[in-house]
């Protein structure tokens, strides 16, 4: 376990390191990372672009779910982001998404330097059956998720504090999930998600042996 602190400036500095397809291909478990996952076109790329302040770090894409291997940036020797295959969509073979599934599950319950989950939600939605399977998955190994609000530029101020108030209460059940609204074009919430990110990766782990 890295005994360093994060800071918000070390964010910009994220570099592709390696995409895996396999466990095996993995980054070596040492050090802290925070993983991004969500539904496929929720604005989980346009959200580690933003955070990044790197227009292109994570490749973003209209054709939904073009991240298909697990993806590893690097901050420095100590700290890690990684962006996780997008889920929900329909046009990736069956085989595959049934991998995937195993395989991020995996990853979600046993990988050590994971200190947390980055899960972008629509504003304008509810959490999807999906996307509580993912909380599930990592609230049973006591992993703490930090919801983004996403596209929240497309909902008035009213209709902002309805969805951030309503994600709460879906979520109150669920001791170490935080929420943000989070738009990466007005943009809003971005100071606010880099603090919570370097946070969450300067932390000792609450993580279960699995």
């Amino acid at each position: 376990m890295t005994s360093m602190t994060c800071e918000p400036a070390l964010l910009q500095k994220a570099q592709y390191l390696l995409s895996a397809h396999h466990p095996r291909d993995w980054v070596e478990d040492t050090g802290a990372e925070v993983a991004f996952a969500g539904r496929s076109n929720v604005g989980k790329s346009s959200a580690i672009n933003a955070i990044t302040n790197r227009k292109a770090l994570a490749r973003t894409s209209k054709t939904p779910g073009r991240t298909q291997q697990i993806i590893f940036f690097e901050l420095n020797a100590d700290f890690r982001l990684v962006d996780l295959p997008g889920y929900g969509f329909a046009k990736v073979p069956v085989p595959l998404q049934q991998h995937w599934e195993k395989t991020i599950q995996r990853y979600l319950q046993e990988r050590e330097s994971l200190k947390a989950l980055i899960l972008p939600i629509d504003s304008r939605r509810a959490p999807t059956p999906l996307d509580l399977q993912m909380l599930a998955w990592c609230a049973a190994a006591a992993l703490p998720v930090h919801v983004l609000l996403t596209k929240c530029d497309k909902l008035g101020r009213q209709k902002q504090l309805q969805s951030m108030h309503g994600a709460q209460r879906a979520l109150a059940d669920m001791p170490l999930v935080t929420v943000q609204l989070f738009s990466a074009t007005q943009p809003t919430g971005i100071s606010e998600a880099r603090q919570r990110i370097v946070d969450l990766l300067s932390q000792p782990s609450t993580r279960l042996d699995p």
